[in-house]
C-alpha cells in the first residue's frame, strides 16, 4: 500500500468516516456479520479498520476483536467509538495489510470491509490473511468490484474491460490513493490460488450521494467537475447510473461480500 498517501488522504477525513453512514450502517455491515456467524469464543482481525465500524459491529459476539489499520487518526476514532460504547474487548494495532504484524493460526476470523481496494498488492494480503487465520478459520471480505460476468452476465469481455478501466480511473480521480477494485472473478480467483475453500459471495447496491463522496476526500472544483464528465461517460453511465433525486446527483457502486474458509479442522 502506498501508505504515506493513504495515511495522508485518511487521516484528514477520518473524522468524517467515523460519521458516514455508507461505513457505519451501510447494508453489506450487518449482512457480514450475518454469514460470519461470530461465536462468543472467537478471536477476529479486522484488516483496515478505518472508523472501525466492523470491528465494533463484531465486537459484542466475539471474545476479542483487533482492528488494524495504517493511519493513526482512524484507529484513534475507533478507540473513542469503543469506549463511547462501552466495548472492552476491543484493540488497535498499527499494521499494513500486506505484512501483518500477528503470528501464524491466530485468528478465528479475517474481516476487511471497503478497503481492500486500497491495496497494491492483493494477493500479498490474501496470503497474509490465510498465514494468520486458524486452520477452519474464516476470511470476510466486502468490497467495491469492477464489472465482469457476476455482475453482467452476458455482456461481452471487451466491454468490461474497458468499464473497469474507466471506473477505476473514477475511483483514483476522486482518491489517488486508490488501487484498483478487482471484480468477483478475480477474488474469487484470487482466493482459491491461496487454497482458501468453500466460497461463496453476493453482490449488492450501494447508492452514493455524489456530494458527499467528494467532500469526503476534499477533492478541489476542477475534480468535481471532471468527475462528473466522468459520470456522463457512455460506459460508465450504464455501470454507476448517475441519477437526480431529492440528495442531489447520486449513483450506484457495485459491493460484494466473499466469504470463503482457510482448510483445517475447526
Amino acid at each position: 500500500m502506498a501508505r504515506g498517501l493513504v495515511e495522508q488522504k485518511f487521516g484528514a477525513a477520518a473524522a468524517d468516516y467515523a460519521a458516514c453512514a455508507i461505513h457505519a450502517s451501510g447494508p453489506s455491515l450487518s449482512r457480514l456479520v450475518a454469514l460470519v456467524a461470530p461465536q462468543p469464543h472467537w478471536q477476529v482481525l479486522d484488516v483496515a479498520t478505518g472508523a472501525g465500524h466492523t470491528a465494533l459491529a463484531l465486537a459484542p459476539h466475539v471474545a476479542r476483536v483487533v482492528a488494524s489499520d495504517i493511519t493513526e487518526e482512524m484507529l484513534a476514532q475507533t478507540r473513542k467509538v469503543a469506549a463511547e460504547r462501552g466495548l472492552t474487548n476491543v484493540e488497535t494495532a498499527h499494521a499494513d495489510a500486506g505484512a501483518l504484524p500477528f503470528a501464524d493460526d491466530s485468528f478465528d476470523v479475517v474481516t476487511c470491509r471497503l478497503a481492500a481496494h486500497h491495496f497494491p498488492e492483493p494477493a500479498v494480503f490474501i496470503a497474509e490473511a490465510v498465514r494468520v487465520l486458524k486452520p477452519g478459520g474464516a476470511f470476510a471480505l466486502v468490497d467495491n468490484v469492477s464489472p465482469d460476468g457476476h455482475t453482467h452476465p452476458g455482456a461481452a469481455p471487451a466491454s468490461l474491460r474497458e468499464t473497469a478501466q474507466l471506473y477505476n480511473a473514477f475511483e483514483t480521480l476522486r482518491d489517488p490513493s486508490h488501487a484498483r477494485c478487482l471484480s468477483i472473478g478475480e477474488w474469487m480467483e484470487g482466493l482459491e490460488a491461496a487454497g482458501f475453500t468453500g466460497l461463496q459471495f453476493e453482490r449488492l447496491d450501494q447508492d452514493i450521494a455524489f456530494g458527499s463522496w467528494v467532500e469526503r476526500m476534499r477533492c478541489d472544483a476542477r475534480t468535481v467537475e471532471r468527475l462528473k464528465q466522468l459520470l456522463d461517460d457512455g460506459a460508465l453511465r450504464n455501470f454507476l447510473r448517475p441519477r437526480l433525486n431529492e440528495e442531489g446527483l447520486v449513483f450506484t457502486l457495485q459491493e460484494a461480500i466473499i466469504v470463503a474458509r482457510k482448510p483445517g479442522r475447526r
